[in-house]
């Protein structure tokens, strides 16, 4: 923890043998070796969900009035790396300072400086007309706008963790509106470089060993990559078309937590997202059945994320059954900018297969889980829905 420029963390969740098929796509040798593979896995991705949706062909999207949104932080660790073959010019001098120190001559240093530039930039795709878009995280939207001839407004949002969730929270407003008919929004996120590792172990937030969520024992988060997508349409749009529906959203609340610590999450803002969020449902939070986490297994964010949610229950109605409580996160790891977005899907297919998925990192209960008066529960086998209770989910991601 305090050795300089380490991590202690030793796990992390990677996407493994994934290749993007560039000649199925179109895409020129040139403009895919200059993008960070975010931008390749976001339109893979998001081609995938199209088809779900029964948008099989060119001519059956609305191509004017479709948008794109997407969650993202720091484009990928790849567009990182190459900008270290910019950096050469710095790496030059500092060697080079060095060798004079050492007693170097010219005719010592020069062939040595060359040699090591040719070495030292062999691993980083030459610069050209396609590196600026390839590592810019706006131009992930924009690669699926224009592969998918698609006019409706495509841009990346950041809020950090909680990018892709508020991803598909623009993305309602836009429908709402009808400034759109169709949105794809979703989320992305290829970074685990030193940048994010590092920085994270900085700040305690990375698992020690197992990551354990809502748990006695949480002490921090794997961290993970990931990539997801979602298509989204007015219920009764969809419905004229025959779509395939997995689950309608019914409110989205957001709110940010004002003074106090930067990074330390409060009770009271996320009170008041939970508050909007139900209002404009017009529902109460008692009816809600699964609660998907943001779940990351750090002590102070399971905790604060327990308390708010048992506080808002509690106000609702004292005599509500438990609601089951699970995070995506400690099977696939925190995905980060993807994270919103994932536990989106899973609430969806918990409403889609009326099964309350099982909960993983969970060994012994958090506190606030035990005694009679806990208005959230665990379960580590999952179970059928209750037919008495209505097919109703919530989803949290705090950024």
């Amino acid at each position: 923890i305090t050795v300089p420029d380490t991590t202690y963390a030793e796990q992390g969740a990677f996407i493994t043998n994934y290749e993007f098929d560039r000649v199925r796509f179109r895409i020129s040798g040139n403009a895919y070796r200059a993008s960070d593979l975010a931008h390749w896995l976001a339109l893979d991705v998001a081609a995938q969900a199209l088809i779900d949706a029964g948008f099989t062909t060119p001519d059956s999207l609305p191509t004017t009035t479709t948008r794109v949104v997407v969650g993202n932080t720091l484009t990928g660790e790849l567009s990182r790396a190459n900008s270290l073959r910019l950096r050469w010019p710095y790496v030059r001098r500092v060697v080079e300072a060095s060798l004079r120190d050492a007693g170097w001559s010219d005719e010592q240093c020069s062939p040595f400086l060359q040699k090591l530039e040719a070495t030292y930039k062999a691993p980083f795709a030459p610069i050209g007309e396609e590196t600026l878009a390839g590592g810019l995280s706006n131009t992930i939207a924009g690669r699926i706008c224009n592969y998918f001839n698609l006019k409706g407004g495509g841009y990346t949002v950041d809020g950090a963790c909680s990018s892709s969730l508020l991803a598909i929270t623009t993305a309602c407003v836009a429908l709402a509106d009808k400034d759109v008919d169709v949105a794809l929004a979703g989320g992305v996120d290829l970074s685990l470089d030193p940048f994010e590792i590092v920085g994270f172990a900085k700040t305690l937030a990375l698992a020690s060993d197992e990551m354990r969520v809502y748990d006695r024992h949480s002490n921090g988060f794997i961290p993970g990559e990931g990539c997801g997508f979602v298509v989204l349409m007015r219920y009764d749009d969809a419905l004229a078309q025959q779509r395939r529906i997995h689950a309608v959203v019914r409110g989205w609340g957001i709110s940010s937590d004002g003074g106090g610590g930067i990074t330390r999450p409060e009770v009271e803002g996320q009170i008041l997202a939970i508050t909007r969020a139900y209002q404009k449902a017009d529902i109460g939070i008692d009816s809600v059945e699964y609660f998907e986490g943001h779940g990351t297994g750090t002590a102070v964010g399971d905790l604060t994320e327990l308390q708010t949610l048992s506080r808002a229950r509690r106000q609702a109605q004292h005599s509500v059954p438990r609601a089951t409580l699970g995070s995506i996160k400690a099977n696939i790891g925190h995905t980060k900018a993807a994270a919103g977005v994932a536990g989106f899907i899973k609430a969806v297919m918990a409403l889609s297969t009326q099964i309350l998925p099982p909960m993983t990192g969970n060994k012994q209960l958090h506190p606030e889980l035990l005694g009679d008066q806990a208005m959230l529960k665990v379960s580590p086998t999952g179970s059928i829905w209750p037919a008495d209770r209505p097919l109703r989910a919530g989803v949290s991601a705090m950024g």
